[in-house]
């Protein structure tokens, strides 16, 4: 058996297993032996101590004591702590250092593998960051936002603009050293005394992870620490008690827990060090860092990270982002309804300027099927379509980069791209390539809903047989509109389809020919001439200022599912054929008791497809990458779809213009088109009439006709710096 003393700096009445008693544990193929001793802060009680079993145990463990500091890059000897190792002359004497750097930049790499996103993009406070510079390299990979707790705990300097950053950390780390080497260890290394010993509070409180000792953090921090996330070296169950009790989240342990994989890493980096010692094969071996990765690498474990709120515990978490569909959205939001008194133009310019704004939490979602609970962020950009097709592509990209990096932070793990978002550029590849939280689009799931309230609809309308019916897709060389496409043709096979690209028309009536041998496609640059033949017809475009189909055409009682957000077809239009059901994509109800915590245009617990798929995937655990690009793959639209049934998630009614269909609209539907049918005159007059009816209304689509006022662009710059100022610098909620 391996005999370890353990020399703390803690005081000496015992307080939980493994202090000031005796614990035994097994190491590779070893048992071991370790007694805790307390020495109260009392350095001479510590020289008795190590100079008794000198040459009587395998190792010793001085915790709190350090024979060096180390901060950043800059090394000070303390030399109270070297002398107490130069004490032994047959026992190695360890403190941790040794130890420390590798096994908390690989529990780290560990966490974040076992939770990603923990730490991503969230402020992160070092308490302190002394003798952790492996540690805060390695967490600050994660986010951009670190600041160092050092000269607050060890000074109680107050929070002034730049104390504490990195940046100033380096110009004052050697000086700050050279004073701790002269304090006593108690203030080199804070035990957990009386809750918020006075410090400035707002470095803390703007953290979201504090990192470092635990009883720096205990004794430092303010006493609320509601929703922290606390990382530290080690802890014990009496730690972790009174960090529930202050509100903390979650606790990551980083030492290895050796009683069990994914144990509480209860025993600090001194003993952990030690314990290497005692147990080496070799023991000629020189104690170093080579020889210490060495031994760890036969380690197998993982960082102990425990959820201290049963609200949070085993909840994933996704992100989605809309953005108005129209200025109108913009007048009803409730910071910006005095802008219905400004020009129209001037406030769609305005707005696209935005950052992102975070909306609300998504609560309530939660699958029958498996229990796994399910909360969302809902976050918006200013821009309209119009004004996303207006600017380039990074203009967007640089925005949905910004809300990822906002979603990362509240601890989301998949982002949805809502109506237009999902469509610029190259519809979500270069978001997901420049952000690390997952990215999709919704499309998949959007396609599946589509054909299911399309073919809901169609039935609704008569049809028997919907092998013998014809369906045309308008955008069909678009992302949903070529999937939705293939589907339909393996199901109807008599497909027409419209698109402006004729390349791309050739290359895809190929691939459903391919797919599904005997399926008839007609391709065709307009819809106009084809649509009355059609018993379905999908409108999948991102076209503006243009009318996208002519309804005045449509056989009676054909159904148009019109996919596009903004809507391809306005309401002024489909009132002229009362024969014609219009409907909107397939809306979804998601289980559980749901609550967007706004108004995102739909009634209440009905969400968007693209919404839906994102909370879907979440409910899954599959935070991955999904749906990006224009190539939506057919597979994953079928695996979407039963992933919707396995979660029971449910089609929502059938709408149109925002209103839910009843049977009695069908029926009137249903008989006007029984009457046109039997009556070609009558139909003949129907036709003639409301295409001069039609000739009146003035094209359009997205709800806008085309506008180039470039010239607003920098009047709505000057004139908006007001709003944005206003928007930018209110008070967030983030939790």
């Amino acid at each position: 058996m391996k005999h370890i003393l353990v020399i703390d700096l803690q005081r000496g009445e015992p307080t939980s297993p493994g202090r000031d008693g005796t614990r035994t544990l097994s190491f590779a193929g070893n048992e071991i032996e370790i007694k805790h001793v307390g020495c109260d802060g009392d350095v001479e009680r510590a020289r008795e101590l190590i100079a008794q079993y000198d040459g009587q145990v395998d190792a010793m463990a001085l915790e709190g004591m350090p024979a060096q500091l180390k901060l950043g890059n800059i090394t000070h000897a303390h030399e109270l702590g070297t002398q107490l190792r130069a004490i032994a002359t047959q026992t190695p004497v360890v403190d941790g250092s040794g130890v420390r750097d590798g096994l908390e930049r690989w529990a780290v790499m560990l966490a974040d593998r076992a939770q990603p996103g923990i730490f991503a993009e969230k402020f992160i406070l070092m308490v302190p960051g002394v003798n952790h510079s492996g540690l805060a390299d390695e967490i600050a990979k994660h986010s951009p936002a670190m600041r160092y707790a050092d000269p607050f705990v060890f000074f109680n300097l107050p929070d002034f603009p730049g104390v504490g950053s990195k940046q100033t950390l380096e110009q004052v780390a050697a000086p700050t050293l050279e004073q701790l080497a002269r304090l006593p260890f108690k203030r080199v290394h804070p035990l957990a005394g009386t809750p918020h010993a006075h410090r400035a509070e707002s470095p803390f409180e703007h953290a979201d992870v504090l990192v470092g000792d635990i009883g720096a953090i205990r004794r430092y921090a303010p006493h609320e620490l509601k929703r922290k996330t606390i990382v530290v070296e080690s802890a014990t169950e009496a730690d972790i008690a009174d960090l529930k009790a202050r509100g903390a989240s979650i606790v990551v342990t980083l030492m290895p827990g050796l009683d069990e994989r994914g144990a509480l890493g209860d025993l600090p980096a001194s003993v952990l060090e030690a314990i290497f010692v005692a147990c080496r094969t070799n023991t000629a071996l020189s104690l170093n860092e080579d020889t210490y990765l060495d031994m760890m690498a036969n380690l197998d474990w993982t960082p102990h990270i425990r959820y201290l709120r049963a609200d949070e515990a085993g909840v994933n978490k996704f992100a989605f982002v809309i953005h108005p569909l129209n200025v109108a959205f913009i007048h009803q939001n409730k910071l910006l309804k005095w802008t219905k008194y400004l020009p129209d133009d001037l406030v769609e310019a305005t707005a696209a300027y935005f950052p992102p704004l975070y909306l609300s939490k998504i609560t309530g979602a939660q699958s029958p099927t498996t229990g796994q609970r399910v909360e969302g962020y809902l976050f918006s950009l200013g821009a309209t379509p119009r004004q996303m097709m207006q600017h380039n592509e990074k203009f967007t990209y640089t925005r949905l980069n910004q809300a990822a990096r906002m979603a990362e932070r509240m601890g989301a793990r998949i982002m949805g791209l809502g109506a237009f978002t999902s469509v610029v550029g190259d519809a979500g590849i270069t978001v997901a390539n420049e952000s690390d939280i997952a990215i999709t689009s919704g499309n998949s799931l959007t396609v599946a809903a589509t054909l299911e309230a399309a073919k809901q609809a169609v039935i609704q309308m008569g049809a028997t047989d919907l092998t013998r019916g014809k369906v045309m897709i308008v955008g069909a060389t678009g992302s949903i509109g070529s999937v939705c496409a293939r589907l339909l043709a393996q199901a109807i096979h008599d497909v027409v389809l419209v698109s402006i690209e004729p390349a791309k028309l050739i290359e895809l009536k190929r691939t459903i020919q391919n797919e599904t041998p005997g399926a008839q496609v007609t391709i065709a640059l307009r819809a106009d001439e084809l649509i009355g033949e059609c018993d379905l017809i999908v409108t999948a475009t991102s076209a503006f200022g243009q009318r996208v189909v002519d309804i005045t055409k449509c056989k009676p009682g054909a159904v148009i599912c019109d996919v596009a957000r903004p809507p391809d077809i306005n309401t002024a239009e489909a009132a002229l054929r009362p024969d014609v059901l219009v409907i909107e994509s397939g809306e979804v109800l998601i289980p559980g008791d749901i609550d967007f915590g706004y108004d995102i245009g739909l009634p209440p617990k009905t969400s968007y497809a693209c919404l839906a798929e994102t909370c879907l995937l979440a409910m899954e655990g599959r935070f991955e990458d999904y749906t990006l690009g224009r190539n939506i793959e057919m597979e994953r639209v079928k695996e979407i779809y039963r992933l919707f049934k396995k979660h029971q998630f449910k089609l929502a009614g059938l709408r149109s213009f925002g209103k839910y269909i009843t049977a009695e609209d069908v029926a009137v539907k249903r008989a006007l088109a029984e009457e046109l049918r039997a009556d070609a005159e009558r139909f003949a007059n129907v036709k003639r009439e409301t295409s001069k009816q039609l000739a009146k209304i003035p094209a359009s689509s997205k709800g806008v006709r085309v506008s180039n006022n470039g010239w607003k662009k920098w009047l709505a710059i000057g004139v908006g710096a007001g709003i944005i100022g206003a928007i930018a610098m209110r008070p967030r909620t983030l939790h």
